[in-house]
């Protein structure tokens, strides 16, 4: 009789959570790390799930949660560094190369942060490949990792505490349905950030204005 991999792969998933739930917080961390570096789990429900059981320890779960996910996006990450330059040449030219790497070096940081905020079905592996790729030094990238992360998962186990996990999947079903808007939302708001940004690296001390407001200036 044959099994379906999808049948495998819930065993597994439960298996994991049986060896590991018993940890308590760094049962939390270790099940953070395999999702993250290979195996999907989810995370989000898992932490939901130990908020409800203990509300005391909510921060702790969500910091360690979210340094598990860290830890463990260091495997993508790395990936991307070690060979992904080549994998993405073949499939875009140099050009076309030169100008995403730029890009994304210009607002690197909230290019992971954003994303690691996001729960499922945000691909957050692509962005840690990315990452990896375009040589993000690896302080930077393991912090916005963190950060993301631990907002996320500290907004989930907040909401747990204060409303209960009910309203949490009601929050989670709202999600998917307008993953659309919320997307967009998001990808306004780095927008906006990154010409802030922008706006820094200029020196505004010494007067230096933008390209843009030095092209509305009268001759």
């Amino acid at each position: 009789m044959k099994i379906a991999p999808a049948s495998l792969f819930h065993k597994w998933n439960a298996w994991m959570l049986l060896v590991l739930k018993p940890l308590g917080v760094w049962g939390v961390c270790a099940l953070a790390i395999v999702d993250s570096s290979s195996i999907p789990m989810p995370i989000d429900a898992i932490v939901i799930g130990y908020v409800a059981a203990d509300h005391g320890k909510f921060v702790i779960y969500a910091f360690m949660a979210a340094l598990g996910s860290a830890i463990g996006s260091l495997v993508p990450y790395y990936v991307g560094r070690a060979g992904g330059e080549l994998f993405l040449l073949k499939r875009v030219n140099r050009e076309r190369y030169e100008k995403l790497r730029d890009r994304f070096e210009k607002q690197e940081f909230l290019a992971i942060m954003v994303p690691a905020m996001m729960p499922p079905p945000m691909p957050v592996k692509l962005f840690e490949f990315a990452a990896g790729v375009f040589e993000m030094k690896p302080v930077w990238f393991f912090s916005a990792i963190f950060i993301g992360k631990f907002f996320r998962f500290l907004l989930w186990a907040a909401i747990t505490v204060f409303y209960g996990p009910t309203i949490v999947q009601t929050i989670g079903h709202a999600f998917h349905v307008h993953l659309g808007l919320i997307l967009a939302g998001a990808g306004a708001i780095i927008i906006v950030i990154a010409l802030f940004v922008t706006r820094k690296i200029f020196d505004r001390r010494s007067g230096t204005p933008l390209p843009i407001e030095d092209a509305d200036r009268p001759a």
